[in-house]
């Protein structure tokens, strides 16, 4: 017996299951649920990035992370969870939610404008069976029934039938499905806002210091830390510069902050910065494409080192915050201390002072905090050290901490106990050496920025809000009238759950029988 092969699909031609098994999987990507459990799936796939350090934002904490976790650090790094934001698996999960919100959002747009569009349905046969119903004798006709319905903004169509009845139908709450769909647009919107700020967006954070000398301008080798969009390259950052003029903080009595604000000069197009403008933490600078916003602010204790053989040097480091009393830590370096008798750089004699800056210090020890976050007594808290800072070794570091690897090895060792000096005051170290704490001076830090996607993520957030209203108060419902000669007999639906439909029914209906 000869059993003939199932006929093959033309060439060209679609396998008729291939079509119905991708209709079968569209559906399933473009369904509501899927759309819920991929925008589930995304803020999960968003911690990450939250608890671990992200290149993008910080290298150095990466690295760090590394050197604390050598053996898992590698196997996260092939995972992606130090990039997760440019992983591709994130991408694949923000790209699936897209698709699936469109595939979803489409129909049913299509089919709420065709219910707008469409009349009123007709009257059931049987109103008594509704949830809502009513009957009287009224010799109101049918127009002044629908008269009823349009002063409470219902849309009305009003049908003669040939056993010579009127019926007025009558429909509300259309503005829950469109608020409905406005809200889950406007999600689509903040995907693709967040999309063109991840792509086409930077950032840059720097400690400015006050003065020219201190000034930036907008180019990556000035930032301590930058993230460029994978779109974005160095030769796209707008041409601006920035000098710190001035900065006043403002504490209440208990040292909580009242106000940050900096006085600074800015030029755009490579000019140089002589435009001013008073820069505070919720009114950024803007400039073109790009703003500078002001993020925190801190101290610089001005330090003069003068060595045995009577060379001076000035160190201007910042010292960064550890509190809310601004009790700053730090360390100002003198490489070039103790030169040798040629004149050459001794790497074993260099000099370092690691401290703790306190802008309000107690009258006597221990000098372990400050008591106010503003200068009022200003004195800083210092440890020498002797040897090689590790600067000529070509590994990167840090100018806001010693390498402790040099200090590990012995190759910088402490010079003796520390000591505490107010401003003005001066030190005598046990090689004959001086340090001064000369002066104060102060530092912000401040982002350079640019989100082209921050106005799309702005107004859908604003349409997220205008639609979600709409779609949790109002409530569909639809009201019948069937009127036959003085027979007058009313039924009401809820479309959706509506607790109070019940007395608006008898509303509509005690208004129909004073007609």
């Amino acid at each position: 017996m000869t059993v003939d092969a199932p006929p093959r699909p033309a060439k060209g031609k679609k396998s008729p299951r291939a079509v119905s098994l991708a209709r079968k999987w569209w559906g399933q990507l473009t369904s509501m649920r899927t759309a819920l459990i991929l925008l589930f799936a995304l803020a999960v796939a968003a911690v990450p990035g939250s608890i671990l350090p992200q290149r993008s934002v910080n290298v150095e904490n990466v690295g760090k992370y590394f050197t604390d976790h050598p053996q898992a650090a590698p196997i996260m790094d092939r995972l992606w969870l130090f990039d997760v934001y440019s992983a591709p698996w994130f991408a694949a999960i923000y790209g699936l939610l897209f698709v699936s919100l469109v595939g979803c959002l489409i129909p049913r747009l299509r089919e709420h404008v065709d219910a707008i569009r469409r009349r009123p349905p007709d009257a059931p046969a049987r109103l008594s069976l509704m949830p809502q119903h009513d009957e009287w004798e009224s010799g109101a006709g049918a127009a002044k029934l629908a008269g009823v319905l349009k002063a409470r903004r219902f849309r009305v169509e009003t049908r003669e039938h040939a056993d010579g009845s009127v019926t007025v139908s009558g429909e509300k709450g259309y503005l829950r499905e469109t608020g409905n769909l406005i809200f889950h647009f406007a999600l689509l919107g903040l995907l693709v806002g967040v999309a063109v700020g991840a792509l086409y967006g930077w950032h840059g954070n720097r400690i400015l210091g006050a003065g020219a000398d201190a000034a930036f301008c907008n180019n990556l080798q000035q930032y301590d830390d930058y993230g460029l969009g994978p779109n974005i390259s160095a030769a796209d950052l707008p041409k601006f510069c920035v000098q710190l003029d001035g900065f006043k903080a403002e504490y209440l009595d208990n040292g909580q902050p009242v106000t940050y604000a900096a006085d600074v000069l800015y030029g755009e197009g490579g000019e140089a910065p002589t435009e001013k403008f008073h820069l505070e933490v919720n009114e950024p600078l803007r400039m073109g494409a790009a703003n500078l916003y002001l993020l925190g602010q801190g101290y610089t204790p001005v330090l003069t080192y003068t060595d045995a053989q009577g060379n001076t040097q000035v160190s201007r480091t910042p010292f960064l915050p550890m509190n809310a009393s601004m009790l700053s830590e730090g360390v100002a370096t003198f490489p070039d201390a103790n030169l040798s008798a040629t004149g050459q750089r001794d790497r074993t004699r260099q000099m370092a002072f690691e401290g703790m800056f306190l802008p309000t210090a107690p009258e006597q020890a221990p000098y372990t905090t400050s008591l106010f976050p503003d200068s009022r007594n200003p004195g800083v808290m210092l440890f020498p050290y002797v040897g090689d800072l590790g600067l000529d070794n070509g590994k990167p570091g840090s100018v806001y901490a010693l390498d402790r690897r040099q200090v590990a090895t012995g190759q910088l060792k402490p010079m003796q106990v520390g000591f505490f000096l107010k401003q003005g005051e001066s030190k005598t170290l046990e090689d004959g050496s001086t340090v001064t704490f000369t002066g104060l001076e102060r530092w912000i830090t401040v982002q350079a920025r640019s989100d082209p996607g921050e106005p799309v993520v702005l107004w859908s957030a604003i349409a997220v809000l205008a639609g979600l209203l709409p779609s949790l108060t109002v409530k569909r419902r639809r009201v019948w009238f069937r009127v036959r000669g003085d027979n007058v007999t009313a039924g009401g639906l809820a479309r959706t759950e509506n607790p109070g439909f019940a007395t608006e029914f008898g509303d509509i209906v005690a208004s129909a029988k004073e007609t």
